[in-house]
């Protein structure tokens, strides 16, 4: 049965409209961006069907377009919609963290965090530049990387902070295939970048480590 044959009580969007976002599951909000199912399934029962192929909601946003054409009924069309609308929520929370201190929302910033890193299939090097009010200016991905490195020049970061008159930065980078627990190069890498920034007045305020939804952070632990 099509969404359309159920009762108007029962519709995803007529849901949304009367009770909120928050009542719908994620396979009825999934719906709601497919708008149409595939032969013989509802767009619930698709949106479900991705849930369980991907295991969740991160796995399935985190998809590259090859994995996600693997469930039927889905192709570029629908890949672009589910990208859109993760672009569309980190560029929410940058003009969040372009308006505030980064310092009081540290929650926002793993959020965007999250969403910018956290799917990526290699390792990436992210630079958060924010100025004396420690509002965001700029982020840039410095260097990419494999599965499991990405080389870092401290040259290079000590540079853009000067081009983006940063007073402060915040390092970001992705464990792609394990924890976010940091390494001993990690640790290193922090402190190198520590005294190459402190060399042009700029200080390292944390440095956050993405494996997936988790979000490990320097300045929490004592580490900075």
């Amino acid at each position: 049965m099509g969404i359309n044959e159920w009762s108007e009580q029962e519709r995803p969007r007529e849901r949304l409209v009367r009770d909120g976002a928050q009542a719908l599951s994620n396979s009825e909000l999934l719906a709601l961006l497919l708008r149409v199912g595939v032969r013989g399934k509802s767009a619930v029962e698709l949106g479900r069907d991705m849930l369980h192929h991907f295991g969740s909601l991160h796995g399935l946003f985190g998809a590259s377009l090859s994995d996600f054409s693997e469930v039927h009924g889905l192709g570029m069309a629908k890949y672009a919609q589910m990208q859109a609308v993760m672009e569309l929520a980190r560029r929410a929370i940058a003009e969040q963290l372009q308006a505030g201190d980064l310092l009081s929302s540290p929650e926002a910033v793993k959020r965007y965090l999250r969403i910018k890193l956290g799917g990526r299939p290699y390792e990436s090097f992210t630079v958060l530049f924010v100025d004396v009010k420690n509002r965001l200016i700029a982020d840039k991905e410095l260097f990419r990387g494999t599965l499991t490195h990405a080389s870092v020049h401290p040259r290079e970061v000590v540079k853009e902070a000067l081009a983006c008159n940063a007073a402060n930065v915040l390092l970001a980078h992705n464990h792609p295939s394990g924890s976010p627990d940091p390494s001993e190069a990690d640790l290193r890498l922090t402190h190198t970048l520590s005294q190459a920034l402190a060399l042009v007045d700029v200080r390292v305020l944390d440095h956050f480590v993405v494996a997936g939804p988790q979000v490990y952070s320097f300045a929490e632990h004592g580490q900075l």
